[in-house]
């Protein structure tokens, strides 16, 4: 069965680069994604606590501000205000409590709920009675109780941050070195393909190329001889059909020449010789006529 280039190496070239191709684009896909998770982590888990904490944060600095207020103007406190606070503490606590993922975080969010309990009840109580300075001291030491374990909090989700981030740092680095390694390596299989590729189709070229050009100047004894069932391998039988066919035609026509130069060199010979005989004629006779002469004068 004949061997196509094209079948053959041709197309096994294609398929060493697609599966090169295919290899690195999966394994920047697997490092791409570890990284995605590694940072969606880090603002999923941590980077949204932060958040949520600050929020609380914010509320309960409002809340106190109103309550602060109120005393020193001697005014009731703005009731709007604070159930708007309270609602959005609760939320964002809410939301801290579905996110809990680090070490100690769950037993400081269960404190913080305690310390958000009992500062909702000394807020009802404030309002409902009149206001004094000892329930606004109160008031306050529960609120600085509460804010100092919403900072904790935060600090133990920023310190999460910085370690995760450290952590994504390394693996970006790992995987650099990574495909830096293996797309050397996959680099020099796909050049040592194409070398040796090169090299084969050059050397069959190469040779085709010096056959077809000793034709030029009459060279019809060149062959060419390659080894495979290719498509070159084919061309080269042709090639030497060719070849053989402008030897023969060559040497039946040098061999035509040499007929017609015999030919023309026989025809040359004959009329020299007519010539000659002729001439040896015409003297003969004129020694004969000049012979007679003498013999008439004696």
């Amino acid at each position: 069965m004949k061997k196509s280039i094209r079948s053959t190496r041709f197309t096994l070239g294609i398929i060493l680069f697609l599966i090169i191709i295919l290899f690195l684009s999966i394994l920047s896909c697997y490092f791409v994604n570890r990284l995605s998770q590694k940072t969606h982590a880090i603002l999923k888990e941590n980077h949204y606590s932060v958040v949520y904490v600050r929020d609380m944060a914010e509320e309960l600095t409002v809340i106190n501000k109103e309550i602060v207020n109120s005393y020193l103007t001697n005014k009731n406190p703005d009731t709007i205000i604070i159930n708007k606070g309270l609602k959005q503490f609760a939320a964002s606590f809410n939301l801290q409590q579905n996110n809990i993922t680090e070490v100690g975080e769950s037993n400081l969010t269960n404190n913080i709920k305690v310390g958000f309990n009992e500062y909702r009840d000394s807020i009802v109580k404030y309002v409902k009675s009149p206001p004094s300075l000892a329930k606004v001291l109160y008031f306050q030491n529960i609120s600085g109780n509460l804010y100092r374990q919403l900072m904790h909090l935060s600090q133990i989700n920023e310190k999460a941050i910085v370690e995760k981030t450290d952590d994504a740092k390394v693996s970006a680095k790992n995987a650099s070195i990574y495909m830096s390694i293996i797309g050397t390596f996959c680099f020099l299989i796909a050049y040592g393909f194409s070398f040796s590729f090169s090299s084969y189709f050059n050397e069959r070229f190469y040779q085709l190329y010096n056959g077809i050009k000793e034709l030029g100047p009459g060279n019809y004894s060149q062959r060419l001889f390659f080894n495979g069932k290719d498509e070159i391998y084919e061309i080269s039988l042709i090639f030497n059909e060719m070849a053989e066919k402008l030897e023969d035609k060559n040497q039946k026509k040098a061999f035509s020449l040499q007929s017609d130069l015999d030919e023309d060199i026989n025809i040359y010979d004959i009329q020299e010789l007519k010539r000659i005989l002729i001439s040896m004629k015409t003297t003969e006779e004129q020694v004969s006529e000049l012979i007679s002469k003498l013999e008439n004068k004696q």
